[in-house]
């Protein structure tokens, strides 16, 4: 007997974003349905997964990320295309060198570092700071004028830089992720500034931040669920944008996900790790978001599969 599934209309849509240039350009968004309810709505464009690189070295990386990247991450143009390699739609560059608390590299050096891992790949780049707000908006303000050809997403643009990075975008054509703390007011009002400064519709993206598994997570899948909801029932513009989520950060730095095998009895280190990143990536999916950054390749593998089987 066939079920006659109830089903709703709603009269919003999220916009769509052309993210990149050249052939491996995509663009997300467009969605007139909740996440994955294609019965009652249209997906037109997948959800992408990146992975995250950095511009220096890491030294408190995972053993499970060590046995992918360690012969490549002392050269970010190398692990970039490593990234591709291993089924990257778009690489995140962090410029954790540029930390003002750390190694307080300059522009000069995310310039330099930009420009090789662009030169290496041509798939998108996000080119994301430290969320020094100071900075990374002199970071990466420099960044963007180098690669004024490339259409970047830069982020994380925040209320206290949104000027800077604002006109930085408007100046090179490039993409802002509007980052919020968790917060459906502040994201719906960060959007509110980067609009009445300039920014047009097309060039941003949400960012509502995310917590990682037993670290916020549900909070942050509560915000970006409702906010989903607002752009697709209340018809909020500000909030009808694709949503951004570099969760691969959030997971791999808690304790859980680096303890070895033999610790707390936590089970296998290799497993736990991928699968913190996993669900937490699979819950934001869940939620709407378009675009996961993430660190080990087979995260990007089980949530792609996810993904595609759930859009059948």
């Amino acid at each position: 007997m066939a079920i006659d599934l109830p089903k709703r209309s709603y009269t919003g849509v999220i916009r769509e974003i052309k993210v990149g240039d050249g052939d491996k350009a995509f663009t997300v968004g467009g969605g007139t349905c909740f996440p994955f309810y294609t019965f009652e709505g249209q997906m037109p464009h997948e959800a992408r997964m990146g992975i995250e690189i950095w511009d220096i070295e890491p030294d408190d990386w995972a053993d499970e990320l060590k046995e992918v990247y360690s012969d490549v991450w002392g050269d970010p143009a190398a692990w970039a295309k490593r990234a591709v390699e291993l089924g990257a739609d778009f690489v995140q560059l962090t410029l954790v060198g540029t930390n003002p608390n750390d190694k307080d590299l300059g522009p000069e050096h995310a310039v330099e570092v930009a420009k090789k891992v662009a030169d290496a790949v041509d798939v998108p780049l996000s080119i994301w700071g430290t969320a020094d707000n100071d900075k990374d908006a002199i970071v990466i303000k420099a960044v963007a004028e180098a690669l004024e050809d490339r259409r970047l997403m830069l982020g994380p643009v925040e209320e206290k830089n949104h000027k800077q990075l604002g006109a930085a975008a408007l100046a090179y054509k490039h993409i802002v992720v509007a980052s919020s703390p968790i917060d459906i007011n502040l994201a719906k009002q960060l959007n509110v500034l980067l609009t009445n400064l300039g920014v047009t519709p097309e060039n941003i993206l949400i960012d509502p931040t995310t917590g990682g598994l037993g670290y916020g997570l549900e909070y942050s899948y509560s915000v970006m669920e409702r906010a989903r909801a607002a752009a697709l029932t209340q018809q909020d513009d500000m909030l009808q944008y694709p949503m951004y989520s570099n969760l691969g950060t959030e997971v791999w730095k808690t304790k859980e996900a680096k303890l070895p095998t033999d610790e707390m009895n936590l089970g296998d280190a290799k497993s736990r790790g991928i699968l913190m990143e996993s669900v937490t990536a699979s819950c934001v999916l869940a939620a709407g978001c378009d675009m996961l950054v993430l660190r080990h390749p087979e995260t990007l593998k089980i949530i792609r599969d996810m993904a595609e089987k759930l859009r059948v």
